[in-house]
């Protein structure tokens, strides 16, 4: 793909620096922590959002809270831009390097520090994965709630830089209701702690403020964060519907009842093909839309809400109900939706979108995408958290063609504005990153966007981290 979207111009200061500023890094950290030869920096040129890439100056790989202060308090010293790292599995492309810049991984720093029951609270280090935590405390009854697709990749630290969600969140709610604390180390390496292991902390709400904020604020080293006991039970459900515009009023019509499943997924029929010839999944094949919604509790809770869904599901010509029977049934469904990335990626490259919409505009939002899609010859395959409203369509492409794929990033800008015109937003967990960052003035005005900018200029004067993401690149305040 043509690099339709800029980043800024690298520091001729830093990159006549190259030799120095790698042998003065080469004193601060370890040899294992340091990687700069230039076939060594090539698995960091890029993240998930493959279709952009960059080399890096260099790449600081820190296995401590110390390390991570000193790589920073250098890089502040002479303007040396940071990009932070996690799994790299970011969708929108915060972790995008560029030339100028040291990426600063936290891959090293993987491990879970403290497990507190009596507090319902596990302190990890920013490198440790989602999953890696429920794993940990699952023999014991609980678990970590936010559960993106990418869980066994991404990282908790990656989790808080984007405020991440999941297909559990209806319920249980996104990264930023399960975060109690952190330890940050800001632009110029002085260490700070954010909230704890109690439900609230004095002061403004700074770790609100760091949450979602895309490694701009500063570098998280570890976080505190919320465990949930495991219900008594948990069912997930098909339902099929032969429209998608009747699947997502069935949506908007279990929420406005007043119910709140664990999670209601939405797949449209490419979608459901896709995922199902990938993971044998049974779900049907004779419908054009279908919901996974799961419901949790005991045996006569999950029963009542079954059959409150059921009913509503009624009203909209709901075409086939199967319940799992079974855990290896359940972990098949799961299995399915949360594969429904890489199983896309067997036959077509993509673009994953993430916007979100009022659930009463679903119907509404879906047929348009598909006008869009349409409009420029191209498919697409619909699957998200249809509870919340956080829609994923996938644009599928020919990357090797780049008419093709110039016309798949065209069409999802026009899907995003749509979501923010029909009274959404840009995004709902994958972050802006550079693929939303021209669009932020279609939901922004310039008032709400100085404001924000000076709130990140408040915590770095200097614009070193991560400096391409999230805001327009004209109009910033000077460095």
């Amino acid at each position: 793909m043509a690099d339709t979207i800029s980043f800024l111009k690298p520091r001729e200061a830093v990159l006549s620096r190259r030799a120095a500023i790698i042998a003065d890094l080469t004193e601060l950290l370890p040899p294992e922590c340091l990687v700069h030869e230039a076939r060594e920096l090539v698995p960091f040129e890029t993240d998930a959002f493959v279709s952009y890439r960059r080399l890096p100056l260099a790449v600081a790989l820190p296995k401590t809270t110390a390390q991570v202060a000193a790589v920073m308090k250098y890089c502040h010293r002479y303007g040396i831009p940071v990009v932070p790292r996690g799994a790299g599995t970011s969708l929108s492309g915060g972790a995008i390097p560029q030339e100028d810049a040291v990426v600063l991984g936290l891959s090293k720093m993987s491990r879970i520090l403290e497990v507190d029951y009596a507090n319902r609270t596990a302190t990890v280090q920013a490198g440790v994965t989602n999953l890696n935590i429920s794993e940990a405390v699952g023999i014991d009854g609980f678990f970590y709630a936010p559960d993106p697709s990418s869980q066994l990749a991404c990282t908790i630290g990656g989790n808080i830089g984007m405020n991440s969600g999941g297909a559990h969140c209806l319920k249980y709610g996104v990264t930023t209701n399960n975060l109690l604390g952190v330890k940050m180390v800001l632009v110029d390496g002085a260490v700070i702690d954010l909230g704890g292991k109690h439900l609230d902390a004095a002061g403004y709400d700074l770790l609100g403020l760091v949450c979602g904020s895309e490694g701009q604020l500063g570098i998280v080293t570890e976080a505190v964060v919320r465990l949930i006991a495991k219900p008594e039970g948990a069912r997930p459900v098909l339902f099929g519907f032969d429209t998608s515009e009747h699947a997502g009023a069935c949506v908007a019509d279990i929420i406005g009842s007043g119910i709140i499943p664990v999670a209601i997924e939405f797949m449209d029929k490419p979608a459901i093909e896709i995922c199902e010839a990938f993971a044998h999944a049974g779900y049907p094949l004779d419908v054009e839309a279908l919901l996974i919604v799961e419901v949790e509790g005991s045996e006569a809770e999950m029963e009542a809400m079954l059959k409150a869904i059921v009913e509503i599901a009624g009203r909209y010509g709901v075409k086939t109900v199967r319940e799992s029977q079974s855990a290896t049934e359940a972990a098949l469904i799961w299995k399915g939706r949360k594969s429904a990335f890489g199983a896309t990626g067997r036959i077509a490259d993509y673009i994953c979108m993430d916007g979100t919409v009022p659930l009463g505009k679903l119907s509404y939002v879906l047929n348009k995408t598909s006008e869009i899609v349409d409009r420029f010859g191209l498919r697409v395959a619909n699957v998200f958290h249809a509870g919340d409203g956080n829609m994923h369509p996938l644009i599928l492409f020919n990357a090797n063609d780049p008419e093709d794929a110039a016309r798949a990033e065209e069409a999802g800008n026009e899907i995003l504005k749509l979501c923010v015109d029909a009274g959404g937003c840009l995004t709902g967990e994958h972050g802006v990153g550079i693929e939303k960052r021209d669009l932020m003035r279609h939901q922004y005005s310039e008032a709400d966007l100085n404001q924000q900018m000076a709130v990140r200029y408040a915590f770095d004067e200097g614009w070193i981290l991560n400096p391409s993401k999230v805001f327009p690149l004209d109009g910033r305040p000077a460095a």
